[in-house]
């Protein structure tokens, strides 16, 4: 789990937020529930490979991009 701080931006949110699309929306396109979808957004679950890239596909963007830091870290 990563610690979540007062400024903690979640790059998944971020990028669902900017293509207007909720979590009921994203939840359903990659096939998982609505409460998995805000537990990856708020840090609290490190979702499989799998799932990861099926959110990048969906959000159009890279697994590095939404859950890889610049140091390798996860974000």
């Amino acid at each position: 789990m990563v610690p979540r701080t007062a400024d903690f931006a979640s790059p998944v949110r971020e990028s669902r937020k900017q293509k207007r699309m909720t979590q009921a929306e994203l939840s359903e396109l990659v096939g998982v529930s609505r409460q998995t979808i805000i537990a990856v957004e708020q840090g609290d679950y490190a979702p499989s490979v799998y799932l990861a890239l099926k959110i990048a596909r969906a959000l159009g963007g890279t697994v590095e991009e939404l859950f890889i830091d610049e140091a390798g870290d996860r974000k």
